[in-house]
């Protein structure tokens, strides 16, 4: 005959011994081997609208192919009717492409080569996507000059050719004439050139803009005294030149040199563009007869 305390003994070995459902691990050999059942969140690149071709005769195509199914259509605004990263990766190479050109430009300057391409990366990803992405090239790429730099050379990049790159873009995806974006860009660039002058004046502390007054008044000592030897003025016919006629010589002087810049900026942009199989308006019809003599 058994002790009643030996059978309560027993009956707690037992209850050690047995698993209850609550003991169980948390995660099973099953869960682990098991797909997940939450969907993967998407990218934020994927928030990038698909951009709308156009046809030759101007007119858009629909959003969406016609469904032949008979399920509902996709929405254009849907995850659906979205493009990958794409977008992002090409802005993150052309903003690091329009950097390193930059960059080059600082240490190795191979002359006015590089300085011509500086807003042509800007406004290729202007063509290729939209106007959110050609701000976000300009800004890494300021972003990076920053770190690569310092802030004051990344300004003078992104003021003005940052700006540069999505004036060009903007108007050349709306096909505008070489003229119009040609001024429009010489006077952004001329501001750029302006704000840089008086940026360097208040850093350095020195008169900038007084040191290319002076240029200019030597200039024009230069030119009289040229036209005097040759003939065609008199001498002492135009005096000595007020400061006003020297400012206003420094802006125009200023200007004609952006006018040629943006006509260069112009041809390279149409002789790259062309390769790469992204429409820009055509050239004036007297530039097409320059080039092709």
């Amino acid at each position: 005959m058994s002790h009643p305390d030996n059978r309560s003994f027993e009956d707690a070995d037992a209850s050690d011994h047995a698993s209850p459902p609550d003991d169980a691990p948390w995660i099973s050999d099953e869960d682990i081997l098991a797909p997940p059942t939450v969907a993967p969140k998407k990218h934020s690149a994927e928030l990038f609208p698909i951009p709308p071709a156009r046809s030759s005769d101007g007119s858009q195509p629909p959003s969406s192919p016609p469904n032949l199914s008979g399920s509902e259509a996709v929405a254009p605004g849907s995850a659906a009717s979205v493009v990958g990263p794409l977008p992002l990766v090409e802005t993150a190479f052309l903003a690091s492409a329009a950097s390193l050109m930059w960059l080059i430009n600082s240490y190795f300057p191979p002359g006015p080569l590089l300085r011509i391409l500086f807003p042509l990366p800007i406004a290729l990803i202007y063509l290729r996507w939209n106007l959110r992405s050609a701000w976000m090239t300009a800004t890494v790429s300021g972003l990076l000059l920053t770190i690569l730099l310092g802030p004051t050379r990344s300004i003078f990049f992104v003021m003005p050719y940052g700006f540069l790159g999505v004036q060009l873009g903007y108007f050349w995806r709306r096909g505008a004439k070489w003229e119009l974006s040609i001024a429009t860009g010489a006077l952004l660039v001329s501001l750029g050139t302006f704000f840089r002058i008086w940026l360097l004046s208040l850093l350095s502390g020195e008169d900038l803009w007084g040191y290319l007054v002076a240029q200019i008044t030597q200039f024009l000592d230069w030119l009289v005294r040229l036209l005097t030897n040759w003939g065609w003025v008199g001498l002492g016919t135009w005096g000595q030149p007020s400061m006003e006629v020297i400012a206003i010589a420094a802006v125009i002087t200023v200007l004609l040199s952006n006018l040629v810049y943006l006509l260069t900026v112009h041809l390279a942009a149409w002789l790259v563009l062309e390769r790469l199989k992204v429409p820009m308006p055509e050239p004036p019809g007297w530039v097409q007869a320059l080039i092709e003599e």
